[in-house]
């Protein structure tokens, strides 16, 4: 499925290839949370890294968070680059050189209407604030960190390939 993109204010605009276009996954980490607002989680979606093209990418900046287990004395710098407007600071899309075939763009960025997911898959539950109340419906699965479901074996198992 061809997926179409934008920020806000239009400076940037994106397109990519996905066979994996369902927005089934929450994540609830404080790094989703505080880079992308609202309701304490962020969706990703996978597309193939190659296929990404850009519209106006001088105005795409690019954030690498800082991050601190629990117990250890020192953050470290993750490998994942957050790409996000410079202009109106709307979330695009996620790199991470670990899987360089892959793009994760936001859910939010995208323009093109997203199939619904059947199920929703709610992740790093163990660091959601306080406030936010996980809105678990029938077949969802929760987990406090990270589930060894894929994103490509999620869509697999409920037949969803494209």
């Amino acid at each position: 499925m061809r997926l179409e993109g934008s920020c806000h204010c239009g400076a940037v605009r994106f397109s990519l290839e996905s066979a994996h276009p369902y927005p089934y996954q929450r994540c609830y980490c404080s790094i989703c949370r505080k880079t992308q607002g609202g309701g304490g989680y962020a969706i990703n979606l996978a597309g193939d890294s190659r296929s990404l093209k850009v519209r106006g990418a001088k105005r795409v900046s690019v954030y690498h968070a800082k991050i601190k287990p629990e117990g250890a004395r020192r953050a470290y710098t993750s490998s994942a680059a957050r790409h996000f407007c410079s202009l109106c600071g709307s979330a695009l899309w996620l790199y991470d050189p670990t899987w360089p075939e892959l793009i994760h763009p936001f859910a939010s960025a995208i323009d093109t209407p997203l199939p619904v997911p059947p199920e929703h898959t709610h992740l790093l539950l163990d660091s959601k604030a306080p406030w936010v109340e996980v809105d678990e419906r029938p077949g969802d699965k929760l987990f406090d960190g990270y589930p060894e479901e894929s994103i490509a074996e999620w869509h697999e198992r409920l037949g969803l390939c494209r």
